[in-house]
Order: C-alpha cells, then sequence, then structure tokens
C-alpha cells in the first residue's frame, strides 16, 4: 500500500460543523456540556463591531454577561487552538445558526458520541438531564447504541 502526500492544492481543509437552530445559545450551552467543550467567547470581536458601527444593535446579545453574536455561536474542543483577538476556534468546532423555519424531518448528518458499552448507560442519564430525550436503544450485528435527541430534535447517538 502506497500513501500519497497531498499536494497543496488537496492539503487538508480547516472545517466546521454548523447547525440551523431556532435558539443557537440554547443549543451551544447543551452541547457544550454534552462534549466538554467550551462555548466560544467572541465578546472582544463584538464589542468591537458595534463600537465601529460595523454590526447594529439588534445583531447582539447578552450571553452569560458578555457580548454575543445574536444569531451565532459555536463551541469548541477545550484543547484546541483560538484566535485571542476574535475567540474563534481554530479546531473541532460546532457552530449553531439561528434559522426561522423548525426541524421537519430526520437529520441527514449526526453525531456519535463514543463512551463504550460500560458507560453508555450512565452517559444517556447524564444526557437526558442536560435535556437530551431519548429515543430508542439499538441492538444490531453490527453493535448496539442508543439514539438521543438534543433540545430541538436533532438526533444523535450514544455509543
Amino acid at each position: 500500500m502506497t500513501t500519497q502526500t497531498p499536494s497543496p492544492a488537496a492539503a487538508p481543509l480547516h472545517w466546521k460543523l454548523v447547525i440551523d437552530a431556532a435558539a443557537p445559545h440554547a443549543q451551544a450551552d447543551f452541547w457544550a456540556a454534552a462534549l466538554g467543550y467550551v462555548v466560544e467567547d467572541n465578546s472582544t470581536l463584538v464589542g468591537q463591531l458595534l463600537e465601529q458601527g460595523a454590526l447594529p444593535p439588534a445583531a447582539a446579545v447578552e450571553f452569560h454577561g458578555r457580548h454575543a453574536f445574536r444569531d451565532l455561536i459555536a463551541v469548541r474542543h477545550p484543547d484546541d487552538p483560538y484566535d485571542e483577538a476574535t475567540g474563534t476556534g481554530l479546531g473541532r468546532r460546532l457552530l449553531f445558526q439561528r434559522v426561522p423555519e423548525p426541524k421537519t424531518a430526520k437529520n441527514r448528518l449526526h453525531l456519535d458520541l463514543h463512551v463504550g458499552a460500560e458507560r453508555r448507560t450512565a452517559e444517556v442519564e447524564r444526557l437526558e438531564a442536560l435535556g437530551a430525550a431519548l429515543v430508542r436503544h439499538v441492538r444490531e450485528p453490527a453493535g448496539e447504541w442508543v439514539v438521543m435527541t438534543d433540545p430541538e430534535g436533532n438526533e444523535f447517538c450514544v455509543q
């Protein structure tokens, strides 16, 4: 088996997973607690944009005692780098963006949380206490997991 070195045009890309939400800040709090991530602090950037008139006051809110974007907020892995000037993560991130329409169908993409069989029951109980809902237990030849939904009904699995 040979491995190919990616050409500069095919170098790995930086990415984030964007999730539509009715209440992005509540979703950020849920997923930060669920994953052990931190909610990004963009307050310095939002404050600067407000002072410069580049961001209308209606596009900002106070969240956990600091400025935040009204319609966008992200969570990031606590060990990943971030831009200190903007608070924006440079690694593993989930970005929640406000949308006007409700979720209407099954997700085409979902997260799998890998906790192991020995921790699954306790983790499901912890996630339920945070606001997740149990959908069903799955036992198949390929494995066993629990399907849950977050507070806005987005499916995810606990394996």
